[in-house]
C-alpha cells in the first residue's frame, strides 16, 4: 500500500531529510510495528526499534537511519528535477524471521528556480521590406525555461533599440510593426530583447538576446507566405493511411506558382506533402508508443531568388488503447505463505502498459480465488482468510490486469502459492474407538493391537503411550510402533467372578514430539474371552426309556440333559446334543435327539418287537473354541401293548373358562382304560406357562394359574395316560393311543376398567373456535369385544352462565365446543371426563380436562419449509422446542394449535404454501394454564440459534427458522379494540333518528294544543254576546267542561245570567253542542282503546322485560345486544305512547310520567350493562 508522499526540493544539499508536505517543514517519519507480520506506514511514534527496512531502489540517491522508534528518509546526493521529478520505491520490514508486505513510496521533487529562460539563438538577423504593414510579424521568439509553474513562465520585452518602431507581445514573442509607422529604405535596428520567468523579485532569472533588422528597398518579387507561423495538431494514432491531417497553403503576392516541401522532422517518411497545393497526408501508421510527437519544418518556395518561406508543423500524436497491460517477465511467480493467518502477504505483481492517461492505467484482479486472496493496487498480494494446509497445499492462483479505459484491454498471469506448515493439528487415531478380543490366558507380550495416529502437520513425530495408571500394569504400548501387548495373564473367570465384566476399557493418546498441539486420544477395550476349560457334564450316566411297539414319529421317550460348567452366556457354557452314530449305527436311524432340548424321540414310525431293547449313545458337546464334548447311554425298552392304556376319545372339548375363574375351578375329565393296570394322568405339551393341571389319577384338569383373556384366548393341551408302573419307573411311554388333544377357550370378563392414556388432558380453543369443533380426543381400554366399547360423558362444574362450554361425544370421546368464546370474559376451564365400559354399562374411570383459551397465549413459528414437511416432523419438533420450554419451566408442556401455509400482508390475508407458520403454546404444569406469549417468546426466541440447529435435520437441507411472532389474532385485537363497533354504531344512528322523530312529535302537540285554547276562547265570546230576554241555554256539562277549559267557570256563569240568547245565536249553539258531544263521544272511545292496548303493551312488555333480564345476566354478547336493542324499542313505543294520549287528552296521567321514567331508566341500565337488582321488583306483573 502507497504511503503519504513525501517530499524534497531539488536545491536541497545532501543530508537533507525528507519532509511529509510540499511546504518542507515537517520531517516524513517512518515506523513499523511488529506483530509477527509488519506492515511500514506514517504514523505518530510507537514502539519496536529493533526492525531492518531495507529499500529495493534508489540506495544511491537516499537512505533510511538504521536505528530509532521513527525513521527517516535522507538525502544521499543531489537531485534535479527537470532530469526526474519523481522517485517511486518500495520498502521491507524484517525482524530477521518474517518480512512484512512491500510498502510502496513517492518521493516528489519540488521545482527550484534554478533554470533561467533560454533563446534558441544569441542573436537573430531579419530583412524587412518597406512595404510592411503596421502588425505584420518580423520575428516569432521562443524561449524555454525548463523549471515548472511561475518559475518556467516566460515574459518578454524589448529593453532598448525599437525606436517606437517595433512592438512585442509580452506572452508569446512576436514582434510585430509598431502602429502607424512606415519603414524608411536603409534604416537598421538593433532590438535588445529581455526573456525572464516570474519566480519571486528576489529568484527571479532571465536572459537577454539581439534582433538586428535591415529595411530594404520593396521587393518586387515577394517570396510565398504561410498563414501561421507555427500550426499545432493532435492526431490520433490510429488514423488510417492516407487522411490528410493539414492544408499548408500559402500565399504568393504575384501569384507565381508555389512548391512545397518538408525540409526536417520527418526522417521516417511518415508523411507526404503535396508539392503544388500543400496538402500534408499521412504516408505510414503512426504509433504514439514509439513516436509521440513531430516537429516538421516546411518551406514555400517561388522559385524566385528569397522566394521561400518557412512554417513549422508541431503534431501531436494521441492515444488509442491499443496495447494490452504486461506482467514483468522477471517479476517471480511462485510464492510461500503461512497457513492459519489472515491478511499475510504473499507476493507482488507488476505490470505496466504503454498506452497513455487512463490507458496505460493497470489494476489487478484475483480471477479464481477471490475468496482466498486479495490484491492491492500495486499488484501486492494478501491473504483474504486463514488458509489450512492440511485442506490444500497450494494454488494456481491466476492475477489478471486490466488498463482503465472504457472497454479495458486485460492480460493475465497464473502464479503459484504453496501453503507452509505450522503446527496446528493434534494427532489423529484412525478409529476414536478400538474393540479387541483376547483371549483369556494369552502369553505375557501377546501383541493384541496394533494402534495407528496420523499427524496432518508436515515432519511429525508422532508417539504413542497409555493415559490410564492401572492400565499400564496390565498391557504394554510400544511408544513408536503402537503395539499393544498383555503385560499379565489374563482369566475370564476371575474377571466375571468380580463382578466388573470380562473387558477392560482405557484410554490411549498419541503425542507429537516437535509439536505444541494436544495429544489426540482414543478408547480401546479389550474383551477378554473364554478359553472353553470345561466339558458338558450329564446329570446322570445313564438313561432309561420306554416306548410303543407302534409310537408314531416323533413321539418323545424321555429327556438326556448336560451342563456346562463355563460362564454362564459365554459360548462355552451352551450345550447341545447328537446322537454317536459311530456306536448306534441301528438305533441311531430311528431314534433321535433334539439338538437344543435333548429330547429323545423316534424318527420314524416304530413297528418293533415288544421287550426289545435299543442302546443309544448320545454326544452332548460346546460352542466353546476348542469344541468340548462328553457321552452318555440311553437305553430304550418296547414295551407290551397290553400295558398300555387307551384314551376313550381322541379329543376333548370342554365348556369356556371365564377368565375370572378362580384358581382350582375343574374344567373337564379326561378318561383312559388300560387291562389290569392303575393309570396316571400328566400334561406332556401346550402348558408351559402352567396355567392349568390334572389330577394324576382321576383326570380332572383344573385352573393353576389365573387366566388373562387379553393375553390368551385359548388353548390345546396334549395329555397322556401312563401305567402306574411305567411312571413309578420314572419313565413314559408316550403312543399313538395313550394321548389325546384338550381343547380349551377362555370366556372374556369385563375384568379391566377403561384406562385413560393419561391422567390429564390439555386441550385449547382460540375465540374464533365455531360451536362444535373438535377439541381434543379421549381415552382406550384393555379389554376386547363389546367390553371395549366406551361411553364418555363430562362432568363439568356449575357456572354463572349457566350453560356448558364443552360437550363430549358419547362413543367417540372426541371432546367439542359448545358455545362461542368470543369476548369470553373466562380463559381457563377445568372438568372431568368419566369413561364406561360395556357401553356405559360396565367399568368406569375418570380423568381430568383442562382447556384453554388461548389465541392470544400462542407464538407462530415460521419455517422455510411447506407445511406437510413440518406435519411429517411434528412429533420430533415439539419435543425440541419442549427441552427449550423446560429450561426455564420444569415439566412444561408444548401443545401444537395448528400447521398451515405462512401468513403475511398487512392483515395475514396472504398465504405461500412454499413455508409454513407452526403456531403452539405451552402450558405450566404447576397452574395448568397457558404460558404467557411473551414468557414463551423470550424462551423460544432467545434460543432460536439452538433451535434452528436442531431443526435442522428434520427440515431437510435449507430449511431454517424465519422468525417467531405473535399469530394474526393479536393484531386482529389491536385494530378492532381501536375501531368502533357495528353494535354502537348502529345504536348511535338509531338515537339519531328517535330524536328527530321527537322534534316533529313535539311541534304537533304544541301547535294542537294551541288551536283548542283558541276554540274555547272563541266559544266563550259567543255565549256572553247571546241577546237579554232569550231562552238560556241549559248548563250542560258541554258548558261546565268549557269553563274548565277556560279556566273561571264563576265569572262565565254571572255573564251568562246577565244577557240574553237570541234565537238564531241559539240555534247555532245547539248544533255547535251536538257536533262537539258527538265528537267527544268519540274521542273518549278512542281513549277506551288506547288504555287498552296501553294495558296490554305494558303487560306484554313486562314478561319480555323480565326473559331480557334473565338473558342480560349471561356473558354473550347477543344477549346485551338483545337486550340493548329491546330497551330502545320499548323507550320509543311508551314516548309515542304518552304523546298520543297528550294529543287526545292535553295531558299526561302520574302512572304514564312513572312508565317513561322506568323504561328509560331501564334503557340506560342496560346500556351501562350493569342492571340493578332494584329494577327487576319494581316491574309489574
Amino acid at each position: 500500500m502507497p504511503l503519504d508522499g513525501g517530499y524534497v526540493s531539488e536545491s536541497s544539499p545532501v543530508g537533507t531529510t525528507i519532509s511529509a508536505g510540499v511546504n518542507l517543514t515537517t520531517p516524513l517519519g517512518i515506523v513499523a510495528l511488529d506483530n509477527d507480520v509488519e506492515e511500514v506506514r506514517v504514523v505518530c511514534p510507537t514502539q519496536d526499534p529493533m526492525l531492518k527496512i531495507t529499500l529495493d531502489d534508489y540506495t544511491a540517491i537516499f537512505s533510511l537511519t538504521p536505528t530509532g522508534i521513527i525513521r527517516y528518509l535522507r538525502l544521499l546526493k543531489p537531485v534535479d528535477r527537470e532530469k526526474q521529478m519523481t522517485y517511486t520505491f518500495t520498502m521491507v520490514a524484517s525482524d530477521g524471521v518474517q518480512r512484512s508486505g512491500p510498502v510502496t513510496v513517492n518521493i516528489l521533487v519540488v521545482d527550484a528556480n534554478d533554470n533561467a529562460p533560454t533563446f534558441a539563438q544569441v542573436s537573430y538577423s531579419v530583412d524587412l521590406f518597406t512595404d510592411m504593414q503596421p502588425g505584420e510579424t518580423v520575428l516569432q521568439l521562443t524561449a524555454g525555461d525548463a523549471d515548472e509553474g511561475l518559475n518556467g513562465l516566460v515574459t518578454y520585452e524589448i529593453l532598448a533599440g525599437a525606436q517606437g518602431h517595433f512592438v512585442i507581445n509580452n506572452r508569446t514573442g512576436r514582434i510585430t510593426v509598431a502602429p502607424g509607422v512606415s519603414l524608411a529604405v536603409g534604416r537598421s535596428f538593433a532590438l535588445t530583447v529581455k526573456a525572464s520567468d516570474n519566480a519571486p523579485e528576489s529568484l527571479r532569472r532571465s536572459s537577454i538576446t539581439t534582433v538586428y533588422i535591415e529595411v530594404l528597398p520593396p521587393n518586387n518579387q515577394s517570396p510565398p507566405r504561410f498563414p501561421l507561423l507555427t500550426y499545432n495538431l493532435e492526431v490520433s494514432e490510429a488514423t488510417r493511411i492516407g487522411a490528410i491531417l493539414l492544408n499548408l497553403q500559402a500565399t504568393d503576392r504575384e501569384n507565381d506558382p508555389i512548391a512545397y516541401r518538408i525540409v526536417s522532422g520527418d526522417s521516417q517518411k511518415v508523411f507526404n506533402l503535396s508539392e503544388t497545393i500543400g496538402l500534408l497526408i499521412l504516408e505510414k501508421a503512426l504509433d504514439r508508443e514509439t513516436e509521440e510527437r513531430y516537429r516538421l519544418v516546411v518551406t514555400a518556395s517561388d522559385g524566385n531568388p528569397g522566394g521561400t518561406s518557412t512554417t513549422t508543423v508541431d503534431i501531436v500524436v494521441t492515444d488509442v488503447n491499443d496495447n494490452d497491460p504486461e506482467f514483468d517477465p522477471a517479476a517471480p511467480t511462485n510464492f510461500t505463505v503461512r497457513e492459519e493467518e489472515a491478511h499475510l502477504f504473499v507476493g507482488q505483481v507488476k505490470a505496466t502498459d504503454p498506452d497513455a492517461g487512463a490507458n496505460g492505467q493497470v489494476s489487478f484482479r484475483i480471477v479464481n480465488h477471490p475468496d482466498l486472496f486479495v490484491v492491492a493496487a500495486n499488484g501486492s498480494i494478501y491473504t483474504r482468510v486463514p488458509l489450512d494446509r492440511e485442506l490444500r497445499d497450494s494454488y494456481e492462483l491466476v492475477i489478471e490486469a486490466s488498463d482503465g479505459a472504457v472497454d479495458p484491454r486485460r492480460t493475465t498471469l497464473t502464479l503459484t502459492v504453496r501453503v507452509t506448515d505450522i503446527d496446528d493439528n493434534s494427532p489423529l487415531f484412525s478409529q476414536q474407538t478400538y474393540v479387541v478380543n483376547v483371549p483369556e490366558n494369552s502369553p505375557v507380550g501377546t501383541v493384541i493391537l496394533t494402534l495407528s495416529a496420523t499427524d496432518s502437520d508436515l515432519f511429525s513425530n508422532v508417539t504413542y503411550r497409555i493415559k490410564s495408571e492401572s492400565a499400564r500394569r496390565l498391557f504394554s504400548l510400544n511408544a513408536i510402533t503402537g503395539e499393544l501387548a498383555v503385560l499379565q495373564t489374563l482369566d475370564f473367570e476371575d474377571l466375571t467372578a468380580m463382578g466388573t465384566g470380562a473387558s477392560y476399557t482405557f484410554q490411549v493418546e498419541a503425542v507429537d514430539q516437535g509439536g505444541v498441539t494436544a495429544p489426540g486420544q482414543a478408547t480401546v477395550t479389550v474383551r477378554i474371552t473364554d478359553m472353553n476349560d470345561f466339558s458338558p457334564v450329564f446329570s446322570q450316566p445313564l438313561y432309561k426309556g420306554m416306548v410303543a411297539p407302534n409310537a408314531e414319529k416323533g413321539t418323545v421317550i424321555t429327556t438326556v440333559f448336560a451342563e456346562d460348567p463355563d460362564p454362564v452366556g459365554t459360548p462355552a457354557s451352551f450345550v447341545r446334543y447328537r446322537v454317536d452314530q459311530d456306536k448306534s449305527p441301528y438305533s441311531g436311524s430311528i431314534f433321535d435327539v433334539e439338538e437344543v432340548t435333548g429330547r429323545i424321540v423316534t424318527k420314524v414310525n416304530l413297528n418293533e418287537e415288544p421287550s426289545l431293547t435299543f442302546k443309544l449313545f448320545v454326544i452332548a458337546f460346546d460352542d466353546g473354541e476348542p469344541v468340548k464334548t462328553n457321552s452318555t447311554l440311553v437305553e430304550i425298552t418296547v414295551l407290551q401293548p397290553s400295558r398300555i392304556p387307551i384314551f376313550t376319545q381322541e379329543e376333548y372339548r370342554f365348556p369356556p373358562v371365564s377368565e375370572l375363574a378362580p384358581v382350582g375351578t375343574p374344567l373337564g375329565t379326561i378318561l383312559a382304560a388300560a387291562i389290569n393296570q392303575t393309570i396316571y394322568y400328566s400334561i406332556v405339551a401346550g402348558n408351559d406357562l402352567g396355567h392349568f393341571r390334572v389330577n394324576n389319577r382321576t383326570g380332572v384338569i383344573s385352573t393353576a394359574k389365573p387366566l388373562d383373556y387379553e393375553n390368551v384366548t385359548s388353548y390345546v393341551l396334549r395329555v397322556q395316560a401312563d401305567s402306574l408302573l411305567v411312571v413309578m419307573s420314572n419313565l413314559r411311554v408316550p403312543s399313538k393311543t395313550n394321548t389325546a388333544k384338550v381343547f380349551l377357550e377362555v370366556r372374556d370378563e369385563n375384568d379391566h376398567p377403561p384406562v385413560f392414556t393419561r391422567k390429564l388432558y390439555i386441550g385449547g380453543v382460540t375465540e374464533d373456535t365455531k360451536i362444535f369443533s373438535s377439541v381434543l380426543k379421549i381415552a382406550t381400554d384393555q379389554d376386547t369385544g363389546n367390553f371395549s366399547a366406551m361411553a364418555y360423558r363430562l362432568i363439568i362444574p356449575p357456572t354463572a352462565e349457566g350453560q356448558d362450554s364443552f360437550v363430549i361425544e358419547t362413543y367417540t370421546g372426541v371432546i367439542k365446543s359448545a358455545i362461542m368464546f368470543r369476548n369470553m370474559r373466562r380463559s381457563y376451564f377445568s372438568f372431568e371426563v368419566i369413561a364406561t365400559d360395556d357401553y356405559g354399562e360396565g367399568l368406569s374411570s375418570n380423568a381430568d380436562v383442562v382447556s384453554v383459551v388461548n389465541a392470544l397465549d400462542m407464538q407462530v413459528i415460521v419455517s422455510t419449509v411447506p407445511p406437510t414437511l413440518v406435519e411429517e416432523n411434528k412429533d420430533q419438533l415439539i419435543s425440541i422446542l419442549e427441552r427449550h420450554v423446560q429450561d426455564q419451566i420444569p415439566g412444561a408442556k408444548v401443545i401444537v394449535e395448528a400447521i398451515g401455509p405462512r401468513r403475511h400482508g398487512d392483515g395475514f390475508e396472504l398465504e405461500d404454501y412454499s413455508k409454513s407458520d407452526l403456531m403452539v403454546y405451552a402450558i405450566d404444569p404447576l397452574t395448568n394454564r397457558a404460558i404467557s406469549r411473551q414468557e414463551l417468546f423470550k424462551f423460544l426466541d432467545g434460543n432460536v440459534l439452538e433451535i434452528n440447529k436442531e431443526f435442522q435435520p428434520y427440515l431437510g437441507e435449507g430449511g431454517r427458522i424465519l422468525e417467531i411472532r405473535s399469530p394474526d389474532i393479536v393484531a386482529s385485537v389491536k385494530k378492532a379494540a381501536q375501531a368502533v363497533g357495528y353494535t354502537e354504531g348502529a345504536l348511535l344512528a338509531l338515537a339519531i333518528i328517535i330524536i328527530l322523530c321527537c322534534i316533529p312529535a313535539i311541534l304537533i302537540v304544541m301547535v294542537t294544543y294551541k288551536q283548542r285554547q283558541a276554540e274555547c276562547a272563541k266559544t266563550a265570546r259567543i255565549q256572553m254576546a247571546l241577546p237579554p230576554g232569550g231562552k238560556a241555554a241549559p248548563t250542560s256539562a258541554v258548558g261546565a267542561n268549557l269553563y274548565e277549559e277556560l279556566g273561571d267557570g264563576t265569572e262565565r256563569a254571572k255573564a251568562r245570567r246577565s244577557r240574553l240568547c237570541g234565537p238564531n245565536l241559539l240555534k247555532r249553539e245547539r248544533r255547535r253542542k251536538r257536533r262537539k258531544q258527538t265528537k267527544r263521544g268519540g274521542r273518549a272511545s278512542r281513549l277506551r282503546r288506547c288504555r287498552a292496548q296501553r294495558t296490554l303493551f305494558v303487560t306484554n312488555h313486562s314478561l319480555l322485560t323480565r326473559f331480557s333480564l334473565s338473558l342480560s345476566l349471561s356473558s354473550s354478547s347477543r344477549c346485551f345486544e338483545f337486550l340493548h336493542l329491546h330497551s330502545v324499542s320499548l323507550c320509543f313505543h311508551v314516548l309515542c305512547f304518552s304523546l298520543s294520549e297528550f294529543c287526545t287528552t292535553g295531558s299526561l296521567a302520574s302512572s304514564q310520567h312513572f312508565w317513561l321514567c322506568r323504561f328509560f331508566f331501564l334503557y340506560v341500565a342496560v346500556e351501562s350493562r350493569q342492571l340493578p337488582k332494584t329494577v327487576y321488583p319494581a316491574l309489574p306483573h
